[in-house]
């Protein structure tokens, strides 16, 4: 409590924080991630899967930020390292699961995913009030899954996903000034435009599913 009363009766910190060329920061956050996905055209024509449904779930990112001072309410930014973990899963609705393989009327495929991601965003700042700043960032995502089974000899029963996705994002956060940092916690989504499916036609998990896409909500804080 006593460090966010600086921010009020404090005096003005760091006056000088945001003429500065360019400036480093932490970020940690967690997410919340699915699957947007379309089902493949004869879905209705086949009975071995009745419903599928995206579950979401929970993971973290943790990333290095680097902050480019453009204009005095323009920055260009990105995070050279930026590794996001995140668990994505489907749920079919079985009409005759194979009970010796482990299946069951409702059955979950869980898909795991570590992915190094490369972003670059454009932030619009508001005016600084005293010790708080509002800001707006948009971008787009490069992101390689090194966790991706596309490809891989022993992925016969798991949904195989390409490891290269693209996405564009979006978010609102807040600058806190601080005597010796600032915190920034920021509110940020993410919408996959790359088709990540590699579709098995032989695979009931992956044949009844055409493309898929991905999905994200995340919650961060910076330090800087």
């Amino acid at each position: 409590m006593a460090g966010f009363s600086q921010l009020r009766y404090g005096g003005l910190n760091q006056p000088d924080h945001d003429s500065k060329p360019y400036h480093f920061g932490i970020n940690l956050g967690v997410n919340k991630s699915h699957f947007n996905f379309i089902h493949y055209p004869t879905f209705l024509m086949q009975d071995s899967v009745m419903v599928i449904e995206s579950i979401n779930s929970t993971g973290i990112n943790l990333a290095w930020l680097v902050n480019l001072n453009i204009s005095r309410h323009f920055d260009l930014r990105t995070y050279p390292l930026n590794l996001t973990f995140s668990e994505k899963a489907f749920e079919y609705a079985l009409p005759y699961p194979d009970a010796p393989a482990g299946e069951s009327k409702l059955t979950i495929k869980k898909v795991q995913s570590i992915s190094l991601s490369l972003p670059l965003q454009v932030k619009f700042s508001s005016d600084r009030i005293d010790n708080l700043k509002v800001y707006t960032i948009a971008g787009v995502k490069f992101d390689y899954d090194m966790a991706a089974s596309a490809g891989k000899k022993n992925a016969d029963d798991l949904i195989q996903l390409k490891k290269l996705d693209y996405s564009i994002e979006a978010g609102l956060g807040f600058h806190f000034y601080f005597p010796y940092f600032v915190l920034s916690p920021e509110l940020k989504v993410d919408w996959g435009l790359s088709n990540l499916h590699s579709r098995n036609p032989t695979l009931k998990f992956s044949s009844n599913l055409n493309q898929i896409y991905s999905r994200m909500i995340s919650f961060s804080l910076t330090v800087e």
